[in-house]
């Protein structure tokens, strides 16, 4: 329940701080007198939107705060938000700077304003003067009889199953056409990649192949420079290059002990000389590895021929661009097959996901039609006692295509003669309006455990002994929950405990609006003021003392 609520700066309430009771409040009030700004701050409270036109002139900010004694069951979600539970003690602070930016805080944990909005349902529920049109609204209805069915819980499940199913078939027909655009390419694909794999391509390879090219072709020259060579090293005739130095060293060793230096020379020889046989022994093993293979010379070249032609083919430079290519059209034809297993997957899981909400869909439809007669015996119960003493109300359910709600299609249909009921949209008047949405919210409250619900003239549009027939019923509501009456009409003001007025007073250019608990001979005067107007007589007062009792 909504134990205080505090204002300051907001719209014409420079400053308000009010205690609210339990069971029936009433607020009246002149009409303009400020009655709706009131609600509107409760409505910032539960995360509507704000702007800087709801704070008042010169000042730079507004304050909204509540304190609520909250259920149990928000307790997970508050928790979940970092903020201290405190016994079920909310104390709700909305702030709206001048920039148009609000804060929001609950037990002075900052929250974002979507926590305002999920916990709202389960705080207070405002009936607006507006929200009787609502009852035209097939969704409206429907939520009506999902919450008395008990089956409100399956219908949100259902809206997660009809999620699903959208989101999957929305991936599916993106997967389809992807891979009807691969299928299109696949054939040119996969001869471009066989091209590819065929040639066995390597890294490098082009290199390799461009220098022993370059070798066979000049085999010949480079075996007769080596031949040249070696002849120059070892002659066929006379002395080796190799012989002469080590005879040399040989020579120089006799004049060691004979010419100082000596040694270190023939030590030079001896270094020359290992060091030209193992340049011999380089150039034999040279020579012995150059081919003068024709036919190697043929391979080659025929390996360097394709290894052109692809790369001209294909628009690249080097082998390494060419094996980058190969595994592009790899992973086309990939993407091509794992698209095939994603799709298999998805179609799996999306004909379970109809299935499940196909069940979901028929669980929801029993529980509506067995509820349904229900409902609408309650509301016609509620009507008749409302003086509507013929009315006819009625609940119909017809089948419609699946959606996120279920398979059916509803109407609340209406009749204040007796006759066959039609839709109620089309047939009731304003006060048949009222009495069908107070008839439905005293239902409600039965099943959603609201702990506080507000009504903004619920009775527009009734007089006489049906207003005090929608007063007692207000007032039973009182018995089980914290309900405020915003009400005209003085039958339903003289119910309930506390009273409260709501005044607006003037000074130059300046508004402002107030609200306070009336005395008990403050209220019977307010009420005769409901009964008589501005003059208040003796007669209205008199009626308005036996109102009260």
């Amino acid at each position: 329940m909504l134990r205080s609520l505090h204002i300051e700066n907001y719209v014409l309430i420079d400053s308000l701080d009010i205690s609210l009771p339990e069971g029936l409040g009433i607020i009246t009030g002149q009409t303009g007198a400020g009655k709706s700004i009131l609600l509107g701050a409760l409505s910032l409270l539960m995360g509507a939107k704000g702007d800087a036109s709801l704070i008042s002139a010169g000042a730079q900010n507004c304050i909204v705060e509540g304190d609520f004694t909250a259920p149990e069951d928000l307790r997970p979600a508050l928790e979940e938000a970092e903020v201290e539970w405190d016994g079920g003690n909310l104390l709700i602070r909305r702030v709206l700077n001048a920039s148009g930016r609000s804060r929001s805080f609950i037990n002075d944990s900052p929250v974002n304003v979507q926590l305002l909005q999920d916990i709202a349902g389960s705080l207070v529920d405002i009936h607006s003067q507006h929200q009787s049109l609502q009852l035209a609204d097939k969704r409206f209805q429907m939520s009506v009889l999902d919450y008395y069915s008990g089956c409100a819980d399956d219908v949100e499940k259902c809206r997660r199953l009809w999620a699903d199913i959208h989101s999957k078939t929305k991936d599916l027909a993106g997967i389809r056409e992807r891979l009807s655009r691969l299928q299109a390419d696949r054939e040119y694909n996969e001869a471009r990649f066989k091209q590819l794999d065929d040639a066995k391509l390597r890294d490098g390879e082009l290199e390799e192949l461009e220098a022993e090219q370059n070798q066979l072709a000049n085999a010949e020259s480079i075996k007769e420079n080596f031949a040249a060579v070696s002849a120059l090293l070892a002659p066929e005739e006379g002395m080796s290059v190799e012989s002469a130095i080590k005879e040399a060293e040989r020579l120089l060793g006799k004049l060691t002990n004979l010419v100082p230096g000596t040694d270190e020379l023939a030590e030079r020889l001896h270094s020359s000389r290992i060091e030209i046989a193992d340049i011999a022994q380089s150039i034999s093993d040279l020579d012995s590895r150059v081919n003068l293979s024709q036919e190697r010379l043929v391979q080659v070249e025929e390996r360097m021929g394709l290894l052109y032609d692809l790369m001209q083919k294909h628009g690249c430079s080097t082998v390494a661009e060419l094996i980058a290519e190969r595994e592009k059209y790899s992973e086309a034809l990939f993407d091509s097959s794992s698209l095939e297993e994603k799709q298999a997957a998805l179609e799996k899981q999306l004909s379970e996901a109809r299935k499940a909400h196909l069940a979901i869909c028929d669980k929801i439809h029993k529980a509506r039609a067995k509820a349904a007669p229900g409902l609408a015996a309650g509301i016609q119960e509620s009507l008749r006692f409302l003086e509507l003493d013929r009315a006819v109300f009625a609940v119909d359910l017809s089948n419609a295509e699946p959606s996120a709600t279920g398979s059916d299609a509803i109407t609340f249909k209406f009749s204040a003669t007796g006759s066959a009921p039609a839709d109620v949209a089309k047939c009731a008047s304003g006060g048949e309006i009222s009495r069908i949405m107070l008839s439905l919210k005293a239902l409600m409250a039965r099943y959603t455990g609201m702990p506080t619900m507000i009504f903004d003239e619920i009775d527009t549009g009734v007089s006489g002994s049906a207003a005090d027939k929608m007063g007692q019923m207000i007032c039973r509501m009182g018995e089980n929950m914290q309900v405020l009456a915003i009400t005209h009409l003085p039958q339903v003001a003289a119910k309930g405990s506390a009273h409260y007025v709501v005044e607006k007073s003037a000074s130059g250019n300046e508004a402002t609006s107030t609200m306070r608990r009336l005395s008990d001979e403050e209220r019977i005067n307010e009420i005769a003021r409901l009964l008589s107007g501005e003059r208040i007589t003796p007669e209205a007062v008199a009626n308005a003392r036996a109102l009260l009792q």
